[in-house]
């Protein structure tokens, strides 16, 4: 019977960073993954002419070289920097409300202002005030809120950070409405709600003005071939450091013995001993499911219970037959909408109706290798739960899919009025399919809803079991640079609490 310190359940984003990072820090760590290939939500397919990245964006948190930020430093650390090329991206976003907006936005905190002045001039001293404050509440919350929330003294957090709690936890469309009367403005400014599934009117303010900000001081970044060169190159750095990796083997059941894990039985029928498991799978899975428990732990229960279920989507793959320049793409990204921020609710995501918010990505805009010269790949996505699509008929999903599809065109058609007669190859994923690939209840692409409740400042850790950890966007923010970091800061609290568990004892 194998022996390893730990296992690691799942080579998605979060599985791979914290394989990685336990490996190289010597300890012994098997990483089994159900698929083929790993990084999960990371990873690219090709058809035909076209290969289609499948989930990544943007990537926030990079930095540039000259003033590398936390996921630079980290690719360094984990010896996966030399082995990819990121390409940075000058715009945030390109918005278009067909008939009434066309705004472009550069990646710069600085210019973004002067821009918006430019484009709202009644509004320059609201936005010369709200960026000031917006600034101070991104400080406060993710540099200084995490030291001061250790002394559990709210009149200091108070104190500490003032902008913080007077804005921070209201709902991102009651700061904006506070501070600008043009509606326009703030359509220009909130699309990226959509990067956590979550409407204005429900996003807390320093969670949405932390994506802006960031975007903007550490830029957005594409990975030169794809999401799935990254996923390459963590596996590599794992294989090379010295650790095992099992493609096709799905891990069956997690053991423990008196509330502590001591091994994982893998679909192949084999038991490997661990101290530690990592699981990378939803932890409504891996506790109701994988656990070798009748029952998950009571609190964990009273945790579940308390949760909702995040949103998924539907992704229309696109191969086109010409280039990005003639469809008229100006930017990699582009979000559509035909209806007003002020408008936009969660229950068209409910229905199979015809979409009024979407997201458009041209990858090879800005890394041209992805198609053929001459040809584009194109990436739409409209959010969506898996409700409506589980009550659609077996024998009906293919025809369903294709139909939500070309809804889905229509609406981008608005701001690209040639897409559809260029299509040459074309992919739909549904809620079914991320349900189905990824292994996520309601096919949920961010985990649970992202809202306050379910993040890092009032939830506890699913600690219950000794040596069992949950990393995945199910337990932190979704999106690439959350799950990646979550990975790599669960491999630390690994690392302590075995390296506590082997320290000699002193006598006295």
């Amino acid at each position: 019977m194998s022996h390893y310190d730990t296992v690691v359940i799942g080579a998605g984003n979060a599985g791979l960073m914290a394989a990685t990072r336990l490996q190289r820090e010597g300890l012994k760590t098997l990483l089994v993954e159900r698929h083929n290939v790993p990084g999960g939500c990371a990873t690219s397919f090709v058809r035909g002419d076209f290969e289609f990245e499948v989930a990544l964006h943007q990537l926030s948190g990079v930095g540039t070289e000259s003033e590398p930020f936390i996921m630079r430093r980290v690719f360094e650390e984990l010896g996966v920097l030399d082995q990819i090329e990121l390409v940075q991206e000058e715009e945030l976003y390109r918005i278009i409300m067909p008939g009434k907006l066309d705004v472009t936005l550069p990646a710069d905190w600085i210019e973004l202002q002067i821009h918006l002045k430019t484009l709202f001039p009644n509004e320059k001293e609201a936005i010369d005030t709200f960026f000031k404050l917006s600034e101070a509440v991104v400080n406060e919350y993710y540099f200084v809120l995490p030291r001061v929330r250790l002394s559990n003294d709210e009149e200091k957090i108070r104190t500490k950070c003032p902008n913080f709690s007077a804005y921070g936890l209201r709902t991102t469309t009651d700061v904006l409405n506070e501070f600008f009367s043009t509606e326009d403005l703030i359509n220009v400014i909130t699309p990226y709600w959509s990067y956590v599934g979550i409407p204005t009117s429900e996003l807390v303010f320093a969670e949405f003005i932390g994506m802006l900000y960031f975007y903007c001081v550490h830029k957005p970044w594409h990975l030169k071939g794809g999401s799935q060169m990254l996923s390459t190159a963590l596996l590599s750095s794992f294989e090379k450091a010295g650790g095992e990796v099992r493609f096709n083997c799905a891990a069956e059941k997690i053991l423990t013995k008196e509330g502590v894990v001591r091994g994982v039985i893998l679909e192949t029928g084999e038991t490997v001993t661990c101290d530690a498991v990592v699981s990378n799978v939803s932890p409504l899975i891996t506790y109701h499911e994988m656990l070798d428990l009748e029952t998950p732990p009571p609190s964990i229960l009273k945790d579940f219970k308390s949760r909702r279920m995040g949103v998924s989507a539907v992704c229309l793959y696109l191969g086109l037959d010409c280039s990005p320049e003639e469809l008229g793409f100006k930017t990699a990204s582009t979000f559509v909408m035909t209806t007003s921020n002020a408008d936009v609710t969660e229950n068209r995501m409910y229905t199979l109706d015809a979409p009024d918010w979407g997201m458009v990505t041209c990858y090879n805009f800005i890394d041209e290798e992805l198609a053929p010269k001459g040809k584009s790949v194109v990436t739409l996505v409209a959010l969506q739960y898996g409700e409506a699509w589980n009550q659609v008929p077996a024998e009906e999903y293919f025809a369903t899919k294709y139909e939500f599809g070309a809804k889905l065109i229509t609406l981008i058609e608005k701001a690209y009025p040639k897409i559809r007669e260029h299509i040459e190859k074309a992919e739909v994923a549904t809620p079914m399919t991320m349900m189905r690939y990824l292994n996520t209840p309601g096919g949920a692409i961010y985990g649970f809803k992202q809202i306050l409740q379910d993040g890092h400042l009032l939830r506890d850790s699913l600690d219950e079991i000794e040596g069992l950890y949950s990393s995945s966007s199910w337990t932190s923010m979704g999106g690439f640079q959350p799950t990646y970091l979550n990975g790599y800061f669960t491999a630390r609290k690994v690392m302590k609490q075995l390296r506590r568990k082997t320290k000699p004892t002193v006598s006295v």
